[in-house]
C-alpha cells in the first residue's frame, strides 16, 4: 500500500511537473505561432488570390504561380541564385575552414586571433556595404583601382561586369561572416581528441595528411552545417545586390530575394511576391530536410 501511494505522490507531482514546464514555455510557443507560422499561413493563403494592395480581390488559384514560373525575371534570378550558391561554396565555404585550420595549427594565443577574425561580424551591415563598394569602385579612387593605377595597369569597371558581379558579392559576404565560420570551425577542430593528433605526427604525418586522416572525418558534419547555412541565407540575400548593383548589370546579380523584394515594392504585384515567397519557403524547407537526412547517414 505504501509503495503505491508513493508511486501516486510521485505520479502527481510529476504532472505538476509537466504542467508548470507547459505553462513556461505558453508564452513562447505562442509568440513562435504569432511572429512566425502565422504570417507563413497569411502569405501561402494570400498566393492563391489576387491583390490589390493588400486587399483580396478574387481567388486566382494557381494563376500566381504560373506567372511566377513563367517569368523570365524568375528564370534569370533563379540561375543567379544557383551562381551565387556556386561562388558561395566555392569561396565562402574553404575559405574560413582554412583559416581556422591555420590558427588551430600554428597559433598559440588564439583568444586574440577569435577575436580579430571576428571583428567585421559586428559592423553594421550597410556600413559594410559602403566599404565594399569604395573598394569595388569604377573610378579611379576605388581601392582596387587604385592598386592597379599603382602597377600600371587600366582600371576595371568591377560592379559594372556582368561575370564579375555575383563572385564581388560573395567575396564581400565572405567577409562579413568570416569570424562567426571561423570560430564554429576552431571549436570544432579543438573538440577533436588530442591523441588523434599526436598519433598522426607520430606516424609522421605532415599537415595535409592531418587534414586528410584526422581533421576532414571529424569535420564533414560541421562543413555540410555551413553549407546548408550559407545555402540558405542566399536564397534570402536581397540587400546585398540592391545596394552595390541595383540587380544589374542587366539583370546579371538579380537574387530570388531580390526578384521578391521588386514584385512586391516595385511592380506591386503582392499577389506574385508571396508566389515566389512560398516556392522559396518549400525549397528552404526541402533542404533543411534533405541537411537532416545527410548529417543523419553521416554520423551512423
Amino acid at each position: 500500500m505504501k509503495i503505491n501511494r508513493n508511486e501516486k505522490r510521485k505520479g502527481k507531482l510529476n504532472h505538476k511537473h509537466n504542467l508548470i514546464g507547459w505553462l513556461l514555455i505558453l508564452p513562447a510557443v505562442l509568440a513562435f505561432i504569432l511572429v512566425v507560422w502565422r504570417p507563413i499561413g497569411i502569405a501561402f493563403l494570400d498566393s492563391f488570390f489576387k491583390i490589390r494592395g493588400v486587399t483580396r480581390v478574387s481567388f486566382v488559384g494557381f494563376k500566381n504561380y504560373i506567372a511566377v514560373l513563367s517569368d523570365t525575371n524568375f528564370l534569370k534570378s533563379l540561375m543567379n541564385t544557383i551562381k551565387y550558391v556556386f561562388w558561395s561554396l566555392v569561396i565562402g565555404l574553404p575559405l574560413p575552414f582554412f583559416a581556422a585550420i591555420i590558427i588551430n595549427e600554428t597559433v598559440r594565443t588564439k583568444r586574440f586571433f577569435n577575436v580579430a577574425v571576428y571583428i567585421p561580424c559586428v559592423i553594421p551591415s550597410m556600413a559594410t556595404y559602403l566599404i565594399w563598394k569604395f573598394i569595388y569602385s569604377n573610378s579611379q579612387g576605388g581601392l582596387l583601382n587604385m592598386i592597379l593605377c599603382f602597377f600600371g595597369l587600366q582600371p576595371m569597371t568591377w560592379l559594372n561586369n556582368a561575370n564579375l558581379s555575383i563572385p564581388l558579392i560573395i567575396v564581400m559576404l565572405t567577409w562579413s561572416g568570416f569570424g562567426g565560420a571561423v570560430i564554429m570551425y576552431l571549436a570544432s577542430l579543438q573538440g577533436i581528441d588530442r591523441s588523434l593528433y599526436e598519433a598522426a605526427k607520430l606516424d609522421g604525418a605532415g599537415i595535409f595528411q592531418r587534414i586528410r586522416v584526422v581533421m576532414m572525418p571529424n569535420m564533414w558534419g560541421i562543413l555540410l552545417l555551413q553549407a546548408v547555412r550559407q545555402i540558405i541565407g542566399i536564397f534570402q540575400i536581397a540587400e546585398q545586390p540592391l545596394v552595390m548593383t541595383g540587380g544589374g548589370p542587366n539583370g546579371a546579380s538579380t537574387s530570388l530575394g531580390l526578384t521578391n523584394y521588386y514584385y512586391a515594392f516595385k511592380y506591386g504585384q503582392f499577389d506574385r511576391s508571396m508566389a515566389l515567397g512560398v516556392i522559396m519557403f518549400v525549397l528552404l524547407v526541402w533542404l533543411t530536410l534533405l541537411y537532416f537526412r545527410l548529417d543523419k547517414k553521416i554520423n551512423e
